[in-house]
């Protein structure tokens, strides 16, 4: 289950008209901080943003899977879209703790996060990481 408070900052996001992909990035932020702090770990930086979504979906954010995504990880989003709302597994979260637990920690490294950032926009065409570093570059604080 998502912390209260990642829960409320997701909610504040959708009021405030953000987008589904914005109120999920709490969840995703929430995964990799659980990594750091030590509660489990993940075996990529793709498998703690997988779980992250995964969360988001659960919690009842309208977030579609990539059109880009396979088959299997389009029906995994289905069911967890359906699942939104009903509570998890007992057994499933403890058997999923567990063997989140043996995994390492280094996939929320800056590093690692740093490398999966250049990774997926190296999938941008050029105009569109040009457009996307223009837009940071303006809300960057002077």
């Amino acid at each position: 289950m998502p912390e209260k408070e990642t829960l409320e900052r997701a909610k504040k996001d959708k009021r405030e008209g953000k987008a589904p992909s914005t109120q999920a990035g709490e969840f995703v932020r929430e995964e990799i901080e659980h990594i750091r702090e030590g509660k489990h770990g993940a075996r990529s930086t793709k498998q703690a943003i997988a779980i992250g979504l995964a969360k988001a979906r659960r919690a009842g954010v309208d977030l579609p899977p990539s059109e880009t995504a396979s088959e299997e990880t389009k029906e995994q989003a289905k069911r967890d879209l359906r699942k939104a709302g009903k509570k998890p597994s007992t057994k499933r979260s403890r058997a999923s703790r567990k063997a989140l637990k043996k995994e390492g920690r280094s996939a929320a490294s800056k590093q690692a996060l740093s490398r999966q950032a250049r990774k997926a926009a190296k999938k941008h065409s050029k105009a569109s990481r040009s457009r996307s570093a223009k837009k940071a570059a303006k809300t960057r604080k002077k």
